[in-house]
């Protein structure tokens, strides 16, 4: 079946230890622990420590909602299905209601936002976000799920609103892609968390097929 896709764009940010972290937080950055090598035994090992809201990443609920449901909660169906990529790279500050409304936004299918986010491997404290309003849309319209180039979906949002709409409306939301070489369009979205339980997120890998 993949042979059937002429293009794959994976759409994952890279772990390594100099990637760029939510607000350049010290303590977000990932470690890449060498555990053993040929010099001191007969194999090569390394162990990874990284926060979980590290790179491209799957919130779950309980990330905003008390009591919320834990990352293994999300079915895999639902993070594997059509997605649009739209090009909002001309947003300077926030992506509102009217950004949206033109696109035709439909029933199940994953928006992706493409902004200038991607065009920086930086972290940019005034990162274009998705703001409630735009949030509101995304329900309404009854989107599955959200994806942002951003490392977050929203900043400067007191009592974070658009994490809080979308989860408690089982909106999915991915954040830290990659789209600066993906072209607007329509995809076949795939969303792969790694299999944890009981917590907030889920570090994933993320591709889309054309």
């Amino acid at each position: 079946m993949i042979s059937s896709f002429s293009q794959i764009y994976d759409i994952s940010m890279t772990i390594e230890p100099g990637m760029q972290v939510y607000k350049n937080k010290e303590e977000k950055k990932p470690e890449l622990i060498n555990m053993a090598n040929f010099s001191n035994a007969k194999v090569h090992e390394t162990r990874v420590a990284m926060d979980v809201h590290c790179g491209t990443h799957l919130d779950a609920a309980l990330h905003m909602i008390e009591g919320g449901e834990t990352i293994e909660a999300i079915p895999l169906e639902e993070l594997i299905g059509i997605a649009r990529v739209v090009d909002l790279t001309h947003v300077k500050e926030a992506i509102e209601r009217e950004h949206l409304e033109s696109l035709d936004l439909q029933k199940g299918e994953w928006v992706v936002f493409k902004t200038r986010n991607s065009l920086s491997e930086e972290f940019d404290f005034d990162f274009v976000y998705l703001a409630d309003s735009g949030a509101q849309y995304c329900i309404e319209r009854g989107v599955q799920g959200v994806g942002t180039d951003g490392l977050g979906i929203e900043r400067a949002q007191p009592e974070y609103p658009t994490h809080r709409s979308l989860l408690r409306n089982r909106v999915h939301i991915v954040e830290g892609l990659r789209l600066k070489d993906v072209p607007a369009g329509t995809y076949t979205l795939v969303v792969a968390p790694l299999k944890l339980t009981g917590i907030d997120a889920a570090p994933a890998r993320a591709f889309l097929m054309k």
